[in-house]
């Protein structure tokens, strides 16, 4: 049996199987304490690791975590929520403390991994896999194996630039379409003036008439202000509080400045998927994460609609965008598919 780590930035899950698929013969799931760092999180793991061990005879392990590594080496390069793990040598760590060899990925390559073995991408090769939660991540999968570019990663599309005018080195995919880029968008929106907007009154009948033209603005105005006033309400009027989640709840009620901002979030999305299918041509895009469980109307719908608009035109219709399937499990899944393939 394989013992299976997910080190992520708000839980770690310690899971056995025999890197088969699903079901897990065993799972254990815990809160990270971010003020105790990435020791804190060792400690928590060895007792929990130790039993299980003892208990399943576990002779390799697989970890997926929450960060840019280097397989190669064994080490995490650093995580963007736990202090502690810069240049950490985490296989060394758990041949030395838990007495077995280990392989790691980062969590988006090991999820990738389960999802193109055992989930949604199974019945496709390459697969590409995307995460859309609190960051963006990717991951490609060529015959069942993880694709690794030059070793210090590889698929990082939510670190991609849109447009040329890009120079920004923080203006990526993610401060669009992560969930804390749209939790930005909608307290940005917030945070501005109502201001009459245009583009609601193109193509509208008799719009020409100025009479109409001030009604008309008057309307959008004050939907304008119906829409700001139930996000406030949603977030007790702290705007500091407003979350992606909100915002997904307000659009799927209609509110119309929510779907704005998906749709401004879903545009750079949209464009950044097209040009990895461009560039890769996978048969499959497998999303999961988070943002993505806002559902086919207000998440693939939009997605798939805005792939098709920026795609290379002979590559549509020769790619498939499908929801993950394998749940909160799926890093853990991809650690024992990774250690399983280890062993061979």
């Amino acid at each position: 049996m394989l013992l299976g780590i997910e080190i992520g930035g708000t839980k770690i899950q310690l899971g056995i199987g025999a890197g088969t698929g699903p079901p897990l013969a065993a799972l254990e799931r815990f809160e990270v304490d971010r003020e105790a760092g990435a020791s804190g999180i060792l400690n928590e793991i060895v007792p929990r690791a130790r039993e299980l061990i003892a208990r399943h005879a576990i002779d390799h392990v697989g970890i997926g975590f929450g960060g840019p590594v280097d397989p190669a080496r064994g080490r995490t390069v650093k995580s963007h929520h736990v202090a502690g793990w810069d240049d950490f040598p985490l296989v060394e760590w758990c041949r030395d403390t838990l007495g077995l060899p280990a392989v790691m990925a980062n969590d988006a390559d090991a999820a990738g991994l389960a999802e193109a073995v055992y989930g949604a991408g199974r019945e496709f090769n390459p697969v590409f896999y995307v995460t859309v939660g609190t960051g963006i991540g990717g991951g490609l999968i060529i015959d069942r194996r993880i694709y690794r570019g030059a070793g210090a990663g590889a698929a990082e599309l939510g670190h991609l630039r849109p447009g040329l005018s890009a120079e920004n080195p923080e203006a990526i995919l993610e401060s669009y379409a992560a969930g804390w880029g749209i939790a930005a968008a909608a307290q940005s929106r917030l945070a501005e003036p109502v201001s009459h907007r245009i583009g609601p009154l193109r193509g509208q009948p008799g719009a020409r008439r100025p009479e109409d033209v001030r009604q008309r603005l008057i309307e959008v105005e004050e939907a304008d202000e119906a829409f700001a006033g139930d996000l406030l309400e949603r977030c007790d009027g702290r705007v500091d509080r407003l979350t992606a989640r909100l915002v997904g709840e307000a659009a799927a009620a209609g509110n119309g400045l929510a779907l704005q901002v998906l749709d401004r979030a879903w545009q750079a999305l949209g464009w950044g998927i097209a040009q990895m299918i461009t560039l890769v041509a996978p048969e499959a895009v497998v999303i999961g994460g988070g943002v993505s469980l806002l559902g086919e109307e207000l998440f693939f719908e939009p997605i798939r609609r805005e792939v098709e608009r920026y795609v290379f035109p002979p590559f549509l219709g020769k790619y498939h965008i499908v929801p993950a399937e394998l749940g909160e499990d799926m890093v853990v899944h991809g650690a024992l598919a990774l250690a399983a393939q280890s062993q061979h």
